[in-house]
């Protein structure tokens, strides 16, 4: 499985993760704290109604959540641990489509112990689009926000 884009953003917890690889998701960044991820809606992710199922948007927002949870490069006391969700929360605000590109980032929004908060943002935009700079993804069409807890790999 590959686990770098063609951004160079890299992340370990792709090595193995094949639902990420079926979905398409292209790593844009990632930074302690910070995941940016995008994917293109295919006709196989969409519902009845035409519109992309919520299971592919929860799992497209759990993906940016996990990357930004645990470090690209963790140091060898890190890598005997896992940060995993204890919770999440997720609205849908707008449908999305097939054919857009949707875009997740997600941030730390607080850490303490072997607990996190993160919030996650879930953008769609045509394929095409060239938005201005302070839309740079596209509309809003889903907020979620994800309870973290670190573990033993064990």
């Amino acid at each position: 499985m590959v686990e770098t884009t063609l951004s160079g953003a890299s992340h370990h917890i792709l090595t193995n993760d094949y639902a990420s690889e079926w979905m398409g998701i292209e790593v844009l960044k990632v930074d302690d704290g910070h995941a940016t991820i995008r994917m293109h809606l295919r006709q196989e992710m969409l519902n009845g109604f035409g519109m992309a199922h919520g299971g592919m948007i929860f799992a497209f927002g759990d993906t940016a959540f996990a990357l930004a949870c645990n470090p690209a490069n963790p140091t060898p006391k890190q890598a005997a641990n896992i940060t995993v969700a204890s919770g999440v929360d997720i609205n849908f605000i707008k449908p999305a489509f097939e054919g857009q590109v949707i875009t997740a980032v997600a941030n730390r929004r607080a850490s303490t112990g072997r607990s996190g908060l993160y919030d996650i943002q879930i953008y769609a935009a045509a394929p095409d689009a060239h938005s201005a700079p302070d839309n740079q993804h596209g509309e809003l069409i889903a907020e979620f926000r994800g309870r973290s807890r670190t573990i033993s790999k064990k």
